[in-house]
């Protein structure tokens, strides 16, 4: 029987190896965003600062490891057997829940997550000792630390609201005390301001965060005079630093903002890892002092309660430093870290352009109140008051060291100072409140006040949010419930059920990092031909790249949708539409950048912006009508209707042999630049048109003879349609390519 333990001692160390990879790739996003998004310093930079970070933060969690033993269930209720239950189902539910949510680049709470895990398994086990026991359901209580999960879930959710307040107050300020030509006024002020925003990050995570160390907790001499010298330590931080950065400024020209970034990237980083290694790394700990307790008693498993999780036990320094390297290499190589990190960057950077969520009805609803709302109070204050306002919040004067910045120095500071505070404080008092809530709800509040979210893209801003919250809340329910069931099976098959579940996870870990590897290389490819500055041959060949991709894409999409259609093969339908769809986001995606990539025009260059514009427009056109010839086959096949008779497919088959042989000749003569053959495109074109006229006759006859169902009659009219739609935005599209080329003479 204790081999059997052993094993699964052993499973939950690899879990958690396992969880602090998926776990740090979703957190990473906590403590880069900033920095990257104000591009304080190189990109390898700012990760050596932050793993330093995140290696010291690592001895600062030892406090924490309680929460994951007594904070959620009372454990001198619950034999060995059925804690190794607990935290297995716990292990095994988190990281699958994890690496679903950094597939998709959603940040997602990993605190949330262990704690709504712990919940639903503890509460799956004191059910079934209620039920072997006879008892009533109203013993769960016993079992269950309510009171404790109540105030972690009530401090989380908290956290959300305060987060968000204070992080829109200070950037405010901020903002009114430097505006966005910050300069002039930062040369002034820049030092103190400066010293104040290190001194309250050394305040908190030096000094509070002592209070948790496992070298220098309660007892300890260093913890001693940090306490009795809290004011004075204060002050000389205030000075110093306030006069190091004097110094950097005046004497060495540095720039002292991107010194604040870095240092409140390294204390975020080591905020993030004395906060949330618990969250990854404590589960698996308490498993193993169990697992300890229990073979040194001799008593059986499921006799053996475990009253010593009750008490206070130490993690030894080297399994979090352990932990820490873990997540520093994992900082390095994790791809999806990117890809949640883009997430936030996207909702919260200065400039509009494409927005990844689309509005809904609140969000609009959110906006427009607000809008009047603003209306109101703008009546109250005098015209001198708003006009101060106004210049300080002016963003035409925006200073921007870097063009690919999404906010700037004064705002990342004021995102990296507020969260790290916040964050401290949670971890000092040893509330697990989330870093992911914390410091997304920080940026997100440091946005709206600095005004980026404006008339053009507020509604999708809005939205973003209110989906990213949303996934908090659904992160919340799935976790529960699959910890819940998790446990349920293992109680129930043992050791069998727990080789399947694992399985499930590897397989679940596959698939979302082979979805992850073709969203991005999906979006590289899109993004692959970007140029910081276009001339003349640089849009030609952007024109051309994506012209004949999306063109190749839209015939092989479409003749296998009538490939498909008249095999009635509703399963290769449905894959056809999502081929549709993402060829769909890519020409939006295209036309919505229009506005960024005319910004990278070279002056000399201007000419050719009308020509770009008048492409992508055919494109998204093209995928336009194709989506209504792939999405009514599929829905049409989907419900069963009846299916196309010989003569219509017949003629579908001959005007996708058509549209690709005009498809080919178009491509290429953009590929060669032949335009002479421009004749033979018409040609075709006038070919298919009366082809697709002759078919349309043809049909109307079979109606009027009353041969062909209703169902059947829309669906044909409608791909003739827009087959002829296609044909005649590919010729638009053939002669712009052709214009250009005579216009620039290239």
């Amino acid at each position: 029987m204790e081999i059997v333990f052993i094993i699964m001692v052993g499973i939950l160390f690899l879990l958690a190896i396992t969880d602090l990879v998926v776990g740090v790739s979703n957190d990473a996003v906590n403590f880069l965003v900033s920095a990257i998004g104000s591009k304080a310093a190189p990109f390898t930079v700012i990760m050596i600062v932050a793993g330093l970070g995140v290696l010291f933060g690592a001895t600062f969690s030892n406090g924490m490891m309680e929460v994951a033993r007594k904070g959620i269930f009372h454990p001198e209720f619950f034999s060995f057997n059925d804690i190794m239950i607990i935290f297995l189902a716990v292990m095994l539910t988190d990281i699958i829940l994890l690496d679903v949510f950094n597939t998709f680049g959603m940040p997602t709470s990993t605190t949330v997550s262990i704690v709504f895990e712990l919940l639903g398994a503890a509460v799956a086990v004191s059910l079934i000792i209620i039920l072997k026991n006879n008892g009533s359901y109203i013993e769960i209580s016993n079992y269950i630390n309510s009171a404790k999960a109540l105030a972690i879930i009530g401090g989380i959710l908290l956290s959300v609201v305060v987060a968000f307040s204070v992080g829109a107050f200070v950037q405010y300020l901020s903002r009114l005390l430097f505006s966005f030509n910050y300069k002039k006024t930062y040369k002034n002020f820049g030092a103190i301001w400066g010293g104040i925003a290190i001194t309250a990050i050394t305040y908190f995570i030096m000094i509070k965060g002592l209070k948790g160390s496992s070298f220098a907790g309660k007892g300890t001499d260093i913890y001693s005079f940090v306490t009795e010298n809290t004011i004075t330590i204060i002050l000389l931080s205030f000075v110093c630093w306030s006069i190091i950065l004097a110094v950097f400024q005046f004497i060495f020209k540095i720039n002292i903002l991107k010194i604040i970034v870095l240092v409140g990237t390294f204390a975020l980083a080591m905020a993030f890892a004395g906060n949330d290694l618990v969250n990854f790394i404590g589960v698996p700990l308490a498993g193993f002092a169990s697992y300890q307790e229990w073979a040194a008693s001799g008593t059986p498993a499921d006799s053996f309660l475990m009253d010593g999780l009750s008490g206070k036990v130490g993690t030894p320094t080297l399994y979090l430093l352990l932990a820490g390297l873990i997540m520093v290499i994992t900082l390095f190589v994790s791809k999806k870290a990117k890809s949640v990190t883009e997430t936030s960057l996207n909702l919260s950077r200065q400039e509009e352009g494409y927005e990844r969520f689309e509005s809904s009805i609140f969000s609009r609803s959110v906006v427009r109140s607000s809008i009047n709302f603003g209306k109101i109070t703008g009546k109250i204050f005098p015209n001198p008051i708003k006009n101060f306002i106004n210049n300080r919040f002016d963003t035409r004067t925006v200073v921007q060291a870097d063009k690919e910045q999404s906010f700037d120095l004064i705002r990342a500071s004021v995102n990296l100072m507020v969260a790290s505070i916040l964050i401290s404080i949670g971890t000092s008092l040893k509330l697990p409140l989330s870093t992911t809530y914390v410091t997304f709800m920080v940026a997100m509040g440091t946005s709206l006040a600095d005004k980026a979210w404006g008339r053009e893209s507020a509604v999708y801003r809005v939205s973003g949010v209110l989906s990213v919250i949303g996934g908090w809340f659904i992160t919340a329910f799935v976790a529960f419930t699959v910890a819940f069931i998790f446990a349920l099976l293992i109680n129930l098959g043992g050791i069998i059920a727990i080789a399947l579940i694992l399985m499930l996870a590897i397989i679940a870990l596959f698939h979302t990092k082979k979805t992850h590897k073709e969203r991005e290389k999906q979006k590289n490819k899109i993004n692959e031909n970007e140029e910081t500055e276009f001339a003349t041959e640089n849009i030609y060949k952007q024109c051309s790249v994506n012209v004949i991709d999306i063109l190749s894409d839209v015939t092989t999409i479409y003749n296998n949708t009538i490939k498909f259609l008249t095999k009635e093969d509703r399963k290769m339908l449905k894959v056809v539409m999502k081929e549709n769809n993402e060829i769909n986001k890519k020409s939006k995606y295209l036309k919505d950048n229009i506005y960024r990539t005319l910004q990278k025009l070279r002056a000399d260059s201007i000419e050719t912006g009308p020509y770009y514009v008048q492409v992508l427009d055919y494109l998204r056109e093209i995928t336009h009508a194709l989506h209504y010839v792939v999405n009514p086959s599929f829905v049409h096949i989907d419900n069963n209707h009846s299916g196309l008779i010989q003569e219509q497919t017949d003629d579908l088959a001959n005007i996708s042999v058509k549209l690709s042989e005009l498809t080919k000749l178009i491509i290429y003569i953009i590929k060669n630049k032949n335009y002479n053959k421009i004749e033979k495109v018409l040609e075709l074109q006038k070919e298919l048109l009366d082809f697709i006229k002759q078919s349309r006759k043809k049909h109307i006859k079979l109606i009027k003879n009353k041969e062909i169902g209703t169902r059947n009659s829309i669906l044909y009219l409608n791909l003739l349609a827009e087959s002829k739609n296609i044909v005649l935005y590919m010729i638009n599209l053939a002669k712009s390519q052709r214009d250009f080329v005579i216009e620039q003479k290239l």
